[in-house]
């Protein structure tokens, strides 16, 4: 029999791990920009202004949070599945999603503007550091809105959500 209240802690779980992944993410990127030994590969990222490819991004993603992804555990099984699942889940969705905007931004619908592809094309070292989500670059007041959509990506070819580097 399907306990209601078990999936329910494992839901809440899932959902509040999705949420503090993204605003981690964001701080480490803003972190990325003001330290100089943290930022240095970041810094590279920003001269090639390119993706490394979605499963390569999702590992560096999964390396870096691995303890925190496993750290509910102790409070239950239920609570560890769904909070490694939402860990998870974002690593996945935000690899993707950082992979996307660098190729192909246009088909980022989720967002009204994909706020990486725009922090990159118009050099933003203070504005948009969200990668997957635009959630906190508005809650802290670092988004910055832009004219985003010119020739140069309405002249792209059309590709299809899954036509990216992959590895």
């Amino acid at each position: 029999m399907l306990d209601l209240t078990k999936l329910a802690v494992g839901g809440v779980c899932f959902v509040l791990a999705f949420i503090l992944a993204s605003l981690v993410e964001y701080w480490l990127h803003r972190l990325m920009h003001v330290s100089p030994r943290i930022g240095e590969r970041h810094r590279d990222h920003h001269r090639r202004n390119e993706g490394q490819g979605v499963v390569w991004e999702f590992r560096d993603y999964v390396q870096g949070s691995c303890i925190a992804m496993f750290a509910m555990f102790f409070v239950s099984l239920e609570a560890g599945m769904g909070w490694f699942l939402g860990s998870l889940a974002y690593a996945a969705f935000s690899a993707y999603a950082h992979q996307l905007q660098h190729e192909n931004p246009t088909k980022c619908f989720w967002m009204k503007m994909p706020v990486h592809y725009v922090h990159h094309k118009y050099g933003m070292w203070h504005h948009n550091f969200g990668l997957a989500v635009d959630w906190w670059d508005r809650v802290f007041g670092t988004y910055k809105p832009v004219e985003w959509l010119t020739e140069e990506e309405t002249s792209q070819p059309e590709r299809s959500y899954l036509q990216l580097r992959w590895w």
